[in-house]
């Protein structure tokens, strides 16, 4: 299959299943944070999965390669972030594994009906307005900072379209925990598994990997974190795994 690759565009290898991803080669790219939530969700053999705003669609086509789910569903409100994960599944021959939908998370249970999936995930933007400058960079801006959605709109929405004991899996800044876990109890949101990543082992934790199910008993498992480099331009032996060197 000829792979329709626009101005500005390069094909990525995946380095899983033999899939590849089109990204930018001037603009927001997929990072280690997708990676990681990739590897910490789970998707269970005949369950549906939803990844709110999905941007080039990574971790649905990620999943797809490391987890036994029947269909993933993908959300993204840019539909030129849309058009290249489309262009991606097509690639892959994923067109009856991953649907893409262009559309706003604010309005995802409008979208898919409340109670639709037994798995959501989600790499939202980290930044508030009171963090960080925004980038004016527009689709990168969209990417990063609360511009067209709020971790509150997520955490809601995430609810609403997941069936009673779906999980929710997000992937987040540390700094923002006590927002997170009152985002996430309000609407019912139980945590259940928390785990720190670490750029290196004597390093502050500078993402969070955290898991949730509607509707679950309080109780948190705090896992051991993960520690991304052994020294500069060198992963750890676990992060050779998720990615599948």
């Amino acid at each position: 299959m000829t792979i329709e690759l626009k101005e500005n565009e390069r094909l990525d290898d995946l380095q899983r299943n033999g899939f590849q991803i089109i990204q930018k080669t001037d603009g927001f790219c997929f990072g280690m944070d997708a990676v990681l939530l990739s590897g910490f969700a789970s998707v269970r053999k005949g369950e549906k999965a939803l990844d709110l705003g999905t941007g080039t669609g990574i971790i649905p086509i990620l999943l797809k390669a490391k987890t036994e789910g029947e269909h993933f569903s993908a959300l993204e409100i840019q539909e030129e972030m849309a058009d290249m994960a489309r262009r991606s599944v097509a690639a892959n021959h994923l067109e009856k594994d991953i649907t893409v939908v262009t559309g706003d998370i604010k309005e995802a249970s409008r979208i898919f009906g409340a109670a639709s999936f037994d798995v959501v995930t989600s790499n939202p933007p980290y930044m508030n307005d009171a963090h960080g400058l925004k980038n004016p960079d527009l689709p990168k801006a969209i990417a990063r900072h609360e511009v067209l959605c709020t971790l509150d709109d997520v955490t809601r929405e995430a609810a609403k379209v997941l069936k009673p004991g779906g999980r929710f899996y997000m992937v987040h800044r540390p700094h923002r925990l006590v927002e997170i876990i009152t985002a996430l109890t309000k609407y019912r949101l139980e945590p259940k598994r928390m785990k720190m990543v670490h750029p290196y082992v004597d390093r502050e934790a500078n993402m969070v990997l955290i898991e949730a199910v509607r509707g679950g008993r309080s109780m948190i498992k705090v896992e051991a974190p993960v520690i991304v480099y052994k020294e500069p331009g060198v992963y750890t032996d676990e992060i050779y795994d998720i990615y599948g060197y």
